[in-house]
């Protein structure tokens, strides 16, 4: 027997839509929580909670510092995978894969001013920011996606309810 569609269960059903390069840019616009995978040196995965962005070129940013492992890890092993996350627990997600680039300053700069940008706008002082950045000693992991999973919500097999 199938649960019908007006059950209050059905507002908490499962989806996965396939979305293109430029609807994942849209999904990812406002989302900036995610979990960066790198690879430890013995092959298995190490993660990092951290805050990233889309730069307006397609590819992901992630601020850190050089001595943190993700950074270690994505120097030795370019290949990364990042869950992008939504507010709640339960909100719609996606697995982006790519190739990484660890960016250390000079270099670094002009990319910290695009990472800024996709998560918190204009900032008033460019060139005080950039050298806060190299004053930090900051560097930036820049992803190149390759491939994503569809944008997926967990729940009730769709298959569980009334046509």
């Amino acid at each position: 027997m199938k649960i019908p569609r007006d059950d209050p269960r059905a507002q908490h059903m499962s989806s996965d839509v396939d979305v293109d390069r430029a609807e994942l840019a849209e999904f990812l616009g406002d989302k900036h929580r995610w979990v960066l995978s790198t690879t430890r040196s013995d092959g298995r995965p190490q993660m990092s909670l951290v805050s990233g962005g889309m730069m307006a070129d397609g590819r992901l940013a992630i601020a850190t510092y050089p001595e943190r492992v993700k950074a270690k890890n994505a120097r030795r092993n370019p290949h990364v995978s990042v869950a992008v996350l939504g507010e709640a627990f339960n909100d719609a997600w996606v697995q982006i894969d790519g190739d990484a680039e660890v960016l250390d300053m000079p270099e670094a700069a002009d990319g910290f001013v695009e990472y800024y940008r996709c998560i918190s706008g204009e900032h008033p002082d460019w060139d005080e920011y950039r050298q806060a950045m190299a004053d930090q000693g900051k560097c930036l992991i820049v992803i190149e996606p390759t491939r994503w999973s569809p944008v997926s919500k967990g729940g009730f097999p769709p298959s569980l309810f009334e046509g």
